[in-house]
């Protein structure tokens, strides 16, 4: 597992800065603003992955890093690891179109599992409803609101490529408590049975997605019923 500094091609070194799924406070983002001088900053980006790309002088990649940890925010994993969460503003409060809250559901994800080791990297991916913002069905692990309360399931999804996978569903109408279950279950399985450095849509591919089914009961448990959330 790697940090996500990269040096760019024309020398400055890229910072790749983490806030929750995207969410920064008001005052995360003044001390940023506030930093960019000091930090000889030439552009800040807005990534697809809901992340801030700073870029600075290279004798300056340090300094960010200390600086953005004082302000609560972090810098990105890359590599063998789960990467931040991508969700979208799925809460019934901000987005009409919201089944299941998402962003909640996102920032629970990426507290309990942010960086931890995986054979590769891992993305995640949650939406509160089925237009799917955050693209759920191109990511390793992807979760999409279909009805109050409750989420559909998929993993082995592939974006960044001319040659997108859909991921395969696992699980159907399963409560927030039931996709972080499932999410437990397919790490295990993932880091049981992936080669080094074997994306997981690889390791389906190799093994067959029944390897990464959990089990009924497990399902059964966390169903959601028509009509209840």
């Amino acid at each position: 597992m790697g940090e996500a500094v990269f040096v760019q091609k024309n020398g400055l070194m890229a910072v790749v800065a983490v806030g929750r799924c995207g969410l920064m406070t008001v005052d995360e983002f003044k001390g940023v603003a506030a930093n960019l001088e000091k930090w000889e900053a030439a552009a800040v980006k807005l990534s697809s992955r809901q992340t801030l790309v700073i870029l600075v002088p290279e004798g300056k990649a340090a300094l960010v890093k200390e600086d953005l940890i004082n302000l609560g925010l972090k810098v990105n994993t890359f590599g063998e690891a789960i990467r931040n969460v991508k969700a979208c503003c799925g809460d019934a409060g901000l987005c009409k179109w919201t089944h299941a809250e998402a962003l909640k559901l996102g920032m629970a994800i990426e507290e309990k599992f942010w960086g931890r080791a995986t054979p590769d990297d891992f993305k995640i991916a949650l939406s509160g409803c089925g237009r799917g913002c955050t693209d759920p069905l191109c990511a390793d692990f992807g979760a999409m609101g279909t009805r109050p309360g409750a989420f559909d399931v998929f993993i082995g999804g592939r974006g960044s490529t001319q040659r997108p996978i859909h991921g395969q569903r696992i699980a159907e109408a399963v409560s927030a408590e039931g996709v972080i279950e499932v999410l437990e279950w397919v790490l295990a399985r993932y880091a049981a049975l992936a080669k080094s450095k074997e994306r997981l849509w690889t390791t389906i591919k190799r093994v067959g997605i029944e390897e990464f089914t959990p089990p009924p009961e497990m399902l059964e448990r966390y169903q959601v019923k028509q009509g209840k959330h």
